[in-house]
């Protein structure tokens, strides 16, 4: 089947559920979800050995043992469950995710921006980030996020227009003809104004990215949450998430401060260092629900 049909059936997939998953009763699309994820776990494709890898190297465990299979399936189930609640986040009350949110150092995100300061929130793909960015949005501080460029470009379209309805000013990873100066430098216009920047951190494999130890082994995270920090004197917080139940987790961590000595470049490094073990505490917590259903260490990727 030719990129571009396959673009197009992708495409007509998410119209179709952004229409009709917010019209089903909660149990309804929490039991369809739950039985799609068992059927691609129980075939046991690439992408469920890609999962069961990663879980292997957050476990210390061989990817073939009983547990670490037992693990992917509940991680296939949570990976669904975020997918569900994304489609259906525009019915999901106000009310019901203020009280369903439990945050455990959320004051460190309000006493920083009440101080006039920027707050940079990095985390990893946890839980339900899009209904952590709602909880934030309610509490009355809309924030400025990135997204990589899908394609098709009308998917992409739709993903930004949706989100932006709940209240996030979303900006390109990259422009149109590629570079990401423009992103970079709204950020850093928006920490400056005391507002808050979420960033996914956890992945980034090109070669700007940092090297960084990351459960045992080597892996690039992105640069740029410690380089906006450093850069425009903003707060630096990692953040992770789980499911809890019916509702959900969200825990901020301590800022990770400027080292008071280096070159900018080994400032940023130090720092994604920190980012990266704040993530290890929050991934060994809650690895069913750590979303890398992609390559992540160096030592696995396939030779350029």
């Amino acid at each position: 089947m030719c990129r571009t049909v396959i673009d197009r059936l992708v495409t007509w997939a998410f119209h179709l559920g952004w229409v009709l998953v917010p019209r089903l009763p909660e149990r309804v699309a929490a039991g369809l979800f739950r039985l799609i994820a068992d059927v691609i776990w129980w075939r046991h494709g690439r992408l469920v050995r890609r999962l069961e890898s990663n879980l292997a190297r957050v476990t210390g465990k061989d990817a073939a043992d009983p547990s670490v299979r037992d693990l992917s399936r509940a991680g296939l189930r949570s990976y669904f469950r975020y997918w569900m609640e994304a489609l259906r986040l525009p019915v999901i009350g106000k009310e019901r995710i203020l009280t369903g949110m439990r945050v455990t150092g959320g004051e460190r995100i309000f006493d920083t921006l009440e101080s006039g300061r920027g707050i940079v929130l990095a985390l990893p793909h946890m839980g339900n980030w899009d209904l952590a960015g709602a909880w934030l949005i309610h509490n009355g501080h809309p924030f400025t996020t990135v997204m990589e460029r899908l394609k098709p470009e009308s998917l992409y379209e739709k993903f930004v227009a949706f989100r932006e309805s709940l209240g996030m000013e979303v900006l390109p990873l990259t422009a149109k003809g590629g570079g990401s100066a423009y992103a970079f430098g709204t950020l850093a216009q928006r920490l400056r104004a005391g507002r808050p920047v979420c960033l996914p951190a956890e992945r980034d494999l090109t070669e700007k990215g940092i090297e960084v130890d990351f459960f045992g082994a080597r892996t690039r995270m992105v640069a740029g949450p410690a380089l906006l920090a450093v850069q425009t004197g903003a707060a630096l917080n990692p953040a992770t998430l789980w499911f809890e139940g019916a509702d959900w987790g969200l825990h901020i961590h301590p800022e990770i401060p400027v080292p008071a000595e280096g070159t900018r470049q080994e400032k940023v490094a130090a720092m994604t260092q920190s980012l990266a073990r704040a993530f290890e505490a929050g991934i060994t917590e809650h690895p069913e629900d750590w979303h890398m259903l992609q390559r992540l260490w160096l030592d696995d990727l396939e030779p350029r």
